[in-house]
């Protein structure tokens, strides 16, 4: 895992899931702290104080604490009351499908709606600026149709039931066989 203190023996499977769950989330971006304490939860049978998930890990108490705040404002996990313990517990969000798509919306908040407000203030600026290229004013509007193009997929996406989803999904790949083959413009 990450850090110092001795950790509790997990399940080879569950260790293995909370590494790789770790890398990815250092893939993505997410520190790996944050990631692993996230794929702990995710397969905990029951909600874990701060203290039960640095031990588990080997993780420092302040390094459990810090990654706890981040999954809370990611709402990817929730404190748990339990009758006559006073300690915080916490335990992960486990639909899966909730779980993407708490992800996307943060994602979505962080990163494209920035991005479809800096590329709409780029495009409306280099309108009024003789200096910019007529390339790069192309380029500009480019990206930020596809931007625009994305926000509304994801917005239309939110709209179907997940069962739907789910079948638009699995269909994807028949779908794209009917499209004609070729450059598309």
């Amino acid at each position: 895992m990450t850090e110092t203190t001795d950790k509790k023996k997990l399940p080879s499977v569950v260790e293995r899931f909370i590494l790789h769950w770790g890398d990815m989330g250092d893939e993505w971006g997410v520190n790996r702290s944050v990631s692993q304490i996230h794929g702990l939860l995710y397969l905990a049978e029951a909600p874990m104080t701060a203290e039960d998930i640095a031990e588990t890990l080997g993780m420092a108490r302040s390094n459990v604490s810090n990654s706890i705040k981040e999954l809370l404002a990611w709402n990817l996990i929730r404190r748990v009351p339990i009758l006559g313990d006073r300690r915080d517990h916490f335990e992960a969000e486990t639909d899966i499908w909730e779980v993407a798509a708490r992800i996307a919306a943060g994602r979505k908040a962080r990163e494209i709606d920035p991005a479809v407000d800096a590329l709409r203030a780029c495009v409306s600026d280099a309108a009024d600026d003789p200096t910019i290229s007529p390339v790069a004013s192309k380029r500009l509007k480019e990206m930020l149709a596809f931007t625009e193009l994305v926000d509304r997929w994801y917005t239309q996406m939110l709209g179907v039931p997940r069962p739907r989803l789910v079948a638009l999904i699995r269909l994807g790949e028949k779908i794209v066989s009917f499209l004609p083959v070729g450059k598309s413009k």
